[in-house]
């Protein structure tokens, strides 16, 4: 067992201190403050942690204190694990420190800001195909969590306008909502936060991983508010056939007369799809898809804290859910889950949509996929893994070889996400290496890439996923697989590898709660689904 597990390193810290020799008593100095020489070179004040100090300190020693502090985070570069985009060029640096204080809501101070929120909603809208990019209706929120549950909840809203219209009970059995079992949990949130059973389709190798239609359409009834359709599946990067799930829906509501609204999850895709394989179907082009959502901060390019959702028309966005506001100086709108939101995310958003335009956005798109298919295939070519991602294979060809073409039209649409696994061969001849010791390792070079399984029905499966950003080069492509072959050989030949990856798993998973007071403990969450929802 590790050493860490026998000793508590605040009361070290705490015996370790100096002791004062002018009390008759020894005091022992609190583990719970911070000593710096910021505020000053001859200072001998503490700062506690976990309270608020009586004095503070000039604002450079407090901005040196907790630089140096958040400097023991990981790189934004090597971090393969995250969608989040880290990067834009110096004027949108500038603009959003131009206008960090400005709040969106209030548009009586800021309507210049208002202008440009509504211009993104009109330009997503254009893209998406609504039916009047004039005439769309659409907010910012602060991701794609907020916006897909406004989605689901507009769809839970008109489902019982409609049993009202038909004098049915909206509580008995209840509204449920349809969707994969690789949703995000921001998806399962939604149906837990708003009181809409969930209704999770299990995934299969045959179905990619993902939502299966056929499969889906078994948990469908009267009572389904809708289905969430995912464009980009967070595991393998797998688009949902959005175009297949409408036309089983439509022969669906023929036989029954019940209408199912379809919402396209677009957290990634919906800022990948347009750009790089612009004739995919999955956007209000169908007429059963009533809302998109998607992630300014992910493939949308802008910093964290901007997402969007848009209705194909204000038609499917319910009067309820909109507050009309009077006390900000002019009569406002409401129709976001928050109220009080910083602008300067929204701004960065319309920069990047100005900047880049449609050529700009396909550039980057298809370099990342580009770079996402090298990688695939040279994971392959190692045959110590199997790629899960079909996005170096031919359209449908799933499980295929890989195949190459410089026609983005010829592969599987999908996001730039590698997902992988040991190959079937490689666990065969050391069935005594463990997938995860590969995280591990990689962690310890800077490399963060997650390690984890798949979902039910297929969760015993552990794959290991690259998410190829914008700064994932070619060259640091290069560096990620020497740096893989290196740690799986290693491990391969080790003659001790259990014992010495069991001490440096213990010692490479930093917690993320240093005072235990302040983390929920185990039995004090939900119990998991199978999803992405998994118990604290």
């Amino acid at each position: 067992m590790a050493l860490s597990k026998h000793v508590n390193p605040d009361r070290i810290i705490q015996e370790s201190h100096d002791k004062d020799k002018s009390k008759k008593e020894h005091r022992l100095k609190a583990a719970s403050e911070v000593h710096d020489a910021y505020g000053g070179r001859f200072s001998t004040s503490a700062l506690p942690k976990y309270s608020l100090a009586s004095k503070g300190v000039d604002p450079e020693a407090a901005y040196r204190i907790i630089h140096d502090e958040l400097s023991l985070d990981g790189s934004t570069v090597l971090n393969l694990a995250s969608f989040v985009h880290t990067w834009m060029p110096p004027q949108a640096d500038r603009l959003m420190q131009e206008n960090i204080s400005k709040n969106l809501i209030d548009s009586d101070e800021y309507p210049a800001t208002q202008v440009l929120h509504t211009r993104c909603v009109s330009i997503l809208a254009d893209l998406w195909h609504a039916p009047s990019a004039k005439e769309a209706i659409g907010t910012a929120t602060t991701g794609s969590s907020e916006a897909a549950q406004l989605g689901g909840l507009a769809m839970k809203k008109m489902w019982q306008q409609k049993r009202k219209a038909a004098g049915k009970s909206l509580h008995e059995p209840g509204p449920n909502i349809v969707m994969g079992a690789n949703a995000q949990v921001a998806l399962e949130k939604f149906a837990r936060y708003f009181d809409v059973e969930c209704r999770l389709v299990p995934v299969s190798v045959e179905s990619k991983y993902r939502l299966d239609p056929k499969r889906a359409m078994e948990f469908v009834d009267e009572n389904t508010i809708g289905i969430f359709v995912i464009l980009g599946s967070t595991y393998t990067g797998h688009y949902e056939p959005v175009k297949e799930m409408s036309d089983l829906l439509d022969e669906y509501e023929k036989k029954t007369g019940h209408s199912v609204p379809i919402h396209v999850d677009g957290a990634s895709g919906a800022f990948v799809a347009p750009f790089v394989t612009p004739k995919l179907q999955w956007d209000f082009k169908l007429p059963r898809v009533v809302s998109i959502n998607t992630s300014g901060h992910k493939f949308g390019l802008s910093y964290v804290g901007v997402g969007w959702i848009i209705w194909r028309d204000k038609a499917h966005l319910p009067k309820e859910l909109i507050f009309e506001l009077h006390y900000l100086g002019s009569v406002e709108y409401s129709f976001s889950l928050n109220f009080s939101r910083p602008a300067a995310p929204i701004i960065a958003q319309y920069f990047n949509l100005l900047h880049l335009g449609f050529e700009g956005y396909r550039s980057i798109g298809l370099a990342d996929m580009k770079n996402a298919r090298l990688l695939s295939r040279a994971l392959d070519k190692t045959k110590y893994f199997t790629v899960l991602s079909d996005i170096h294979r031919a359209v449908g060809a799933h499980d295929q070889a890989a195949i190459d073409s410089s026609d983005i039209e010829d592969y599987e649409p999908g996001l730039p996400v590698v997902s992988f696994r040991f190959s079937d061969s490689f666990k065969q001849n050391h069935p005594e290496i463990q997938q995860k010791w590969i995280q591990t390792l990689l962690r310890s070079k800077g490399w963060i890439v997650p390690n984890y399984e798949l979902p039910p029905e297929l969760e015993k499966t552990e794959i290991l996923r690259v998410v190829v950003r914008e700064n994932m080069t070619e060259v640091l492509i290069d560096k990620l697989l020497a740096d893989l072959i290196e740690v799986t050989e290693s491990l391969s030949k080790s003659d001790s590898a259990e014992h010495a990856l069991n001490m440096l798993g213990h010692t490479q998973r930093p917690s993320k709660h240093e005072n235990s007071e302040s983390n929920l403990k185990g039995g004090e969450g939900s119990s998991s689904s199978g999803t992405y929802a998994r118990t604290c």
